[in-house]
């Protein structure tokens, strides 16, 4: 009987817990993230059988190799099928060069993936103990909607989201500020960088104990192994067939939980050749990357790809572990990661506004495939690899790039770049006619905390 496996802290200073434990406590009491211990792997001829089932199934047999003593098998299987009941489309723009569109969920992103599984993992493991959560997360946009519409009407669970001003369009607000019930939205006068800072200090705060907080950011190692899948579905679907198949993927990133999903995708056995990870105009990767020196942006760049506009990416401290380094929560490097092997892995740009609108209206122009701002970084980022790099690969090579969200979800953009309305999902119709609920606080610690105490 294989030994089930355990969650260290990136920061080093916390005992090793249990998923169940990591999940529902979001943050280790060091403030450092939780990592699995040990990856488990995948062979080849169980990544190959892959090919041709379901996203659910894909999901089910991925999932398992971290889950296999934290549930039933039966139980994990009906939490999948429930969660994964839309389409995952790939499709293909030239060649082997694919669009993977992670926009056919309920909220017309991709943290849906996450979002709905961790819901209904926590709350599994909620009734089995019979108490209460409240779950407190930071948004630059999708997360707030995904994470609300996956715990919504949950009697056992709270969620208050916050989210920057400023920095969301009207439909990703109206997502997450018209449900209400047990859904807490709160406005922030800062950017995305406040948000979680104020996240992360409330959980280290004892005076808060008694609301027993928990994290669905992707702080939370429960709404990363949900998008390891992925990864594993678009090869298994797209591979031609032969023994030596393997792929390269292109990331928009922001906080960079769905580039750690990749990597963990790799280190499970994942035969990926590289990830380009595209960011906006806050670069603080790419140039760590390149010159091994890491800055936060602070504050971070507002761009029109908002969901990334993140000046300290929570996720490079998994990152800086996964290749033998130390990053604590404020950035600060105490041992250096495997630069050389980090190169080898990976290819980091950074995307402006001007080349974001200029791929949105040469792809659609060119292909007929409509891009949103983070698809379009994600879609740039390839066309600058392939630029740089592209004489070592023949057209038969698979790429496959994230379109991680709806592009009616930028209708202003869409149409100031291409003069058309993206159309509706059944998602968004409708929400410009409901009331919203939201508070609105300062970005001060104090007053946020006012706000909870209040609320509760």
């Amino acid at each position: 009987m294989k030994e089930p496996i355990k969650y260290y802290s990136t920061n080093l200073k916390a005992p090793k817990v249990s998923f169940r434990e990591a999940l529902l406590k979001g943050l280790a009491p060091d403030r450092g993230l939780y990592m699995p211990e040990t990856i488990p792997t995948m062979t080849a001829r169980e990544i190959n059988a892959l090919s041709g089932m379901p996203y659910y199934k894909v999901a089910y047999e991925v999932t398992k190799k971290f889950l296999y003593t934290e549930l039933a098998d039966d139980d994990l299987y009906n939490i999948v099928k429930n969660a994964y009941d839309f389409e995952v489309p790939l499709e293909k723009v030239h060649d082997e060069k694919h669009i993977m569109r992670l926009d056919q969920g309920p909220t017309a992103s991709f943290k849906d993936f996450a979002a709905r599984m961790m819901g209904r993992l926590i709350n599994y493991y909620l009734k089995q103990e019979n108490r209460r959560l409240v779950i407190l997360t930071a948004t630059s946009g999708d997360t707030g909607s995904a994470i609300a519409n996956a715990f919504y009407g949950l009697n056992n669970i709270k969620v208050v989201v916050l989210y920057p001003e400023k920095e969301v369009t009207a439909r990703q607000r109206k997502q997450m500020t018209t449900l209400g019930k047990n859904v807490q939205i709160i406005s922030i006068n800062g950017k995305f960088d406040d948000c979680q800072a104020l996240v992360k200090k409330a959980f280290s705060d004892h005076e808060l104990e008694y609301l027993h907080l928990s994290s669905a950011n992707s702080i939370n190692i429960g709404r990363l192994i949900p998008q390891i899948v992925y990864y594993f579905y678009a090869f298994a679907q797209l591979r031609p067939g032969n023994d030596n198949d393997s792929i390269i993927f292109s990331v928009p990133s922001g906080n960079f939980g769905d580039m750690m999903g990749g990597m963990l995708a790799k280190k499970m056995g994942l035969p990926v050749e590289k990830f380009i990870i595209a960011t906006n105009e806050n670069d603080e990767f790419p140039i760590l990357l390149d010159k091994k020196v890491y800055n936060k942006i602070e504050p971070s760049k507002n761009c029109i790809s908002s969901a990334m506009n993140v000046g300290h990416p929570s996720n490079l401290a998994r990152l800086v572990a996964l290749y033998g380094g130390v990053m604590n929560e404020n950035g600060h490097i105490s041992k250096q990661p495997d630069y050389n092997l980090m190169r080898t892995d990976l290819y980091a740009v950074s995307i402006n506004d001007e080349l974001t609108r200029k791929t949105i209206k040469k792809t659609y122009d060119h292909y007929q495939v409509l891009l949103e701002p983070h698809g379009a970084v994600g879609w740039a980022g390839l066309e600058c690899f392939l630029e740089k790099y592209g004489q070592n690969y023949n057209n038969k090579k698979l790429f496959v790039s994230l379109e991680t969200a709806h592009p009616a979800k930028f209708p202003e953009e869409i149409h100031k770049i291409l003069n058309l309305d993206p159309e509706l999902p059944q998602s968004l119709k409708g929400l410009d006619k409901k009331q919203e609920f939201i508070d609105s606080c300062n970005n001060s610690y104090q007053d946020f905390k006012d706000l909870l105490k209040n609320s509760f």
